[in-house]
């Protein structure tokens, strides 16, 4: 599904985990701003009246990695994970969840666009990354 192809590519962060830290899935901070970043990707890819804040998505994707070299991942596990199809088909599914949990479903390209422009008057996280 369109959802979250490249943003996903790009943006998740889950590598091998040490026995000393959790995989980064299960660090809430990181998998959650991942699931946002794709979600307004999503958006911005299906409405038309929607525009990304690329400076934003980018500025964001990097925070996300930077907080995952200061809780000790490296850049190879990072890498790892970016290309991990069970962790892309994983993120679709949550990311389709919480959009299902907002009343909105992923294939549903009117109701998806209503939802992005709640998040940007809102200013959400997702909401920022839009304009």
């Amino acid at each position: 599904m369109r959802i979250f192809s490249v943003t996903l590519i790009a943006s998740l962060m889950l590598g091998s985990a040490a026995l000393a830290k959790p995989p980064l899935r299960d660090v809430p901070e990181i998998d959650n701003g991942v699931m946002a970043v794709a979600i307004a990707d999503a958006i911005r890819k299906t409405c038309d009246d929607i525009n990304p804040r690329l400076i934003r998505a980018y500025s964001a994707l990097n925070a996300l990695k930077s907080l995952a070299r200061k809780k000790g991942y490296s850049d190879e596990e990072v890498e790892d994970y970016v290309t991990s199809k069970s962790e892309k088909k994983r993120m679709r599914a949550k990311a389709e969840s919480f959009l299902l949990d907002n009343g909105v479903r992923a294939d549903d390209d009117a109701a998806l666009c209503r939802f992005g422009k709640v998040q940007i008057q809102s200013q959400t996280e997702i909401g920022r990354l839009l304009r």
